[in-house]
């Protein structure tokens, strides 16, 4: 059984890891539409400046990612989620533990990151089929002939990493045009290829690992960790004022 709890405005859902996992499967099953995001601090604040990106989110499966949105739901709703459903260690989990062997389309990253993620991914994961795959530079042009390519491999899910809050984006306007279920994954390409060293499980499991990632990507991180971070609780803050307890 999965809660369901507003986090400055976006609908998020959360619960074990094996609940959230039963419930994408019972709709991949039924080939039910599925759109599933990671809300995390920089994500919310993309809704906060697009309230066009909020809007769409109402359609996604949104699950919580990171200490942020942790200490909101303390903040705003006296409780914690039961745990951290971060999409790097969800996509993996759920791909390991799903009842179904699933056929699958990549599409982001880099196009040596996405090679290796398929070669790895088939090395892991026997019983999956990755049925395509393509790197997440796209130019308009090029949409078109891409979209027919991931319609005719006739995927039962689309793994795309593209960054917020483009990736959630592609999968509202495309899912499911071209495949029914779609999970915004983030740097999960990266981070399964290898291309980018996870932290220490330590620092993972001391909620720090944002700061690990800041420490190796400096220039390309500092906004969206420093200043982000510093938006994102001033707008809980605010938010604690007005006293916005929405809880469904």
């Amino acid at each position: 059984m999965l809660t369901v709890t507003d986090i400055l405005g976006v609908r998020v859902q959360s619960g074990k890891v094996r609940d959230v996992v039963a419930h994408i499967d019972n709709r991949v099953m039924h080939r039910s539409t599925t759109r599933v995001a990671f809300l995390n601090a920089n994500l919310s604040n993309e809704c906060s400046r697009r309230p066009t990106m909020r809007e769409r989110l109402g359609d996604f499966l949104v699950l919580n990612d990171g200490v942020g949105v942790d200490i909101a739901r303390r903040v705003l709703h006296g409780t914690v989620f039961e745990e951290n459903l971060n999409g790097t260690d969800f996509v993996t989990s759920y791909l390991d533990s799903t009842d179904h062997d699933l056929r699958i389309f990549l599409l982001g990253a880099r196009g040596d990151v996405i090679e290796r993620t398929a070669e790895k991914m088939g090395q892991r994961w026997p019983r999956h089929t990755v049925v395509g795959r393509h790197h997440g530079y796209l130019r308009e042009s090029d949409e078109p002939s891409i979209l027919a390519t991931i319609a005719s491999a006739r995927a039962d899910l689309i793994l795309v990493g593209m960054g917020n809050p483009r990736q959630e984006s592609w999968i509202a306007a495309h899912v499911p045009e071209v495949c029914p279920c779609g999970i915004a994954v983030g740097a999960w390409f990266d981070f399964f290829a290898e291309a980018v060293p996870r932290a220490p499980a330590w620092i993972r499991s001391a909620r720090l690992e944002w700061v690990y990632r800041l420490c190796l990507e400096p220039r390309r991180l500092a906004r969206r960790y420093l200043i982000g971070n510093v938006v994102f609780l001033s707008r809980l803050a605010a938010a604690k004022v007005r006293g916005d307890l929405k809880t469904t």
